[in-house]
């Protein structure tokens, strides 16, 4: 890590509060066809961007930046009201939101907003692209920088995940991370719960309330040497 690097992280994580993301996201009127996936990653991206990720709008494009990666790209309005409160896109913009000379789709484009790492939406690529991304990075012996996948309960029934879950852990892609939003949207679900097909696969888990922030918080800096790293969040269902 850079000197430049930790301080324009610090000072980035002074900017924006938790209390203003509803305002923020209110100001995206268009018509969301994806309400519950809008809201159900607020928390746990806030903990990430305001605690947790070594980046800025400053080191958007930093080679020693942690990436992160949205693959639950359907109702992206939590995750444009994040960056907008920290920094990576104008609040102005997000009243246009959904409209036809946007750049804030209703699936996110990385190259049309700093800050996204991959353009995403359709179910079941994020954590496939996340596993490549650490090993692009170990390969070039950038140790430092960590790997974070936000996905959602649902993309587990595609079959690309479950290979990404085993190469994983197979290949001691420490770092890794992946936190899949558990709104009992699944169609199939998993028996014995999420966390344990991860930990089968030789991941660390954690399974956590996903709108506990302090709770959130501890999971994501968990320790987990020589293992990726999952943590479950769990949110009210889809459908309550």
């Amino acid at each position: 890590m850079t000197t430049s690097t930790t301080t324009s992280t610090t000072e980035a994580r002074a900017r924006g509060r938790f209390e203003d993301l509803p305002a923020l996201m209110s100001l995206m009127t268009g018509d969301e066809k994806h309400n519950p996936a809008a809201t159900s990653t607020l928390d746990a991206l806030w903990v990430l961007y305001d605690r947790v990720l070594r980046v800025t709008p400053a080191t958007a494009d930093a080679q020693d930046r942690d990436r992160m990666l949205l693959s639950k790209g359907h109702g992206p309005m939590a995750y444009y009201a994040v960056l907008a409160a920290k920094g990576f896109i104008d609040p102005a913009v997000l009243p246009s939101f959904g409209g036809y000379d946007s750049p804030l789709g209703y699936h996110p484009d990385r190259m049309l907003l700093p800050g996204v790492e991959i353009s995403s939406g359709s179910l079941g690529q994020g954590l496939p692209l996340g596993v490549g991304t650490a090993l692009g990075l170990r390969a070039q012996g950038l140790n430092g920088p960590a790997v974070w996948v936000l996905l959602g309960d649902a993309e587990f029934d595609e079959g690309s995940n479950h290979e990404a879950v085993a190469f994983a852990g197979a290949y001691g892609l420490d770092r890794l991370h992946a936190v899949v939003i558990d709104n009992s949207s699944a169609t199939h679900g998993w028996q014995g719960g999420i966390a344990q097909r991860f930990a089968a696969a030789g991941w660390s888990t954690a399974t956590v309330d996903g709108r506990d922030h302090e709770a959130l918080h501890r999971a994501y800096t968990a320790e987990h040497p020589g293992r990726p790293h999952v943590v479950v969040a769990t949110v009210e269902p889809k459908d309550s």
